[in-house]
């Protein structure tokens, strides 16, 4: 018999709906997908996307209002909460704790609500807190916060972790290293669900992404993998008299003044006709660079398709 894949989330056609009658409005317009056990599945979008929306009815806060969701290889994140909460840990986007506790007490309160949680000082150490432990929650940081959220998420060593804009006010340093406790919980096992606004943070952290738009998954996949369905681009200073018309290029050429831009799907290889014809030319081709397609300009360009496709299907 073929082996079953397994998962850890199962999206199948998922809406959600607020309000009634003439006042309704669809945040999430049927969404599927899939994470496998020890895969970082990061959720993009831009504001208003649907991605809160669909981490709430991951974590059983709401029901949709059609399709169906299932961890853990079958259970119902309602019907089935008491088998899966104390295999899930979840940091939201405002953790709600109590400004006048200190981080250590905010933290202990959380641990006696978990089962079988790591100790404190372990969890605040794990994020960087534990010099912050008597602290009144009141006098943190905004990064200093994500970092009380994402101790108290991870205090029961969770098989799956949500993980809902995890750096949102944290400075660069901050960031990396939240970055790397991640990896760190990921190589432990922990299946991981991310959303985040930085797209760099999706790059460096993804093994599979979906980029939403009103609603949608608009395109998803590995990084390489959409990335590689978007041009990279060439571009360089051409001294008179050559014009583009002399260059032997296969992408798309614009010319600005002096300066050239070609978009291309064949990055190494229009770079390498155009050095070589440069070359036998005794051309200097002014501050050539040669930049290949980023997940930023991919983001864009999904996100700028699928809102003329929604404006359309509204129409």
């Amino acid at each position: 018999m073929p082996q079953v894949e397994r998962s850890h989330i199962q999206v199948s056609d998922v809406w959600r709906r607020y309000g009634r009658g003439r006042g309704t409005f669809d945040a999430v317009r049927g969404v599927s997908f899939t994470v496998r056990p020890g895969q970082l599945f990061a959720l993009l979008g831009t504001n208003g996307a649907g991605k809160t929306s669909t981490v709430e009815l991951l974590e059983g806060l709401a029901a949709p209002s059609r399709g169906s969701i299932r961890l853990f290889d079958g259970l119902d994140p309602i019907a089935d909460r008491a088998q899966i909460r104390s295999r899930t840990g979840a940091m939201l986007q405002e953790g709600g704790f109590i400004p006048h506790l200190t981080v250590r007490e905010t933290a202990g309160m959380w641990a006696k609500l978990t089962s079988g949680p790591r100790p404190v000082p372990e969890a605040l150490d794990l994020v960087g807190l534990a010099h912050r432990a008597d602290v009144m929650v009141q006098n943190l940081s905004g990064g200093e916060r994500r970092r009380l959220d994402l101790a108290v998420s991870t205090l029961s060593c969770p098989e799956l972790l949500f993980l809902d804009e995890p750096t949102a006010g944290m400075d660069a340093e901050g960031r990396h290293a939240t970055w790397q406790l991640i990896r760190e919980l990921q190589e432990q096992g922990a299946t991981i669900l991310l959303t985040t606004h930085y797209l760099e943070e999706a790059e460096s952290l993804a093994d599979h992404l979906a980029i939403m738009h009103c609603g949608r998954i608009a395109a998803s996949g590995s990084v390489s993998e959409i990335v590689a369905d978007h041009p990279s681009m060439l571009s360089f200073g051409l001294p008179a008299p050559w014009t583009i018309h002399d260059l032997p290029v296969s992408g798309a050429v614009k010319q600005h003044h002096s300066r050239v831009t070609v978009t291309t799907g064949q990055l190494q290889k229009d770079a390498a006709r155009l050095l070589a014809w440069a070359e036998d030319h005794d051309i200097a081709l002014d501050r050539f660079t040669a930049r290949p397609a980023s997940l930023e300009e991919a983001f864009i360009r999904v996100a700028g398709d699928a809102g003329a496709q929604r404006q359309e299907d509204d129409e």
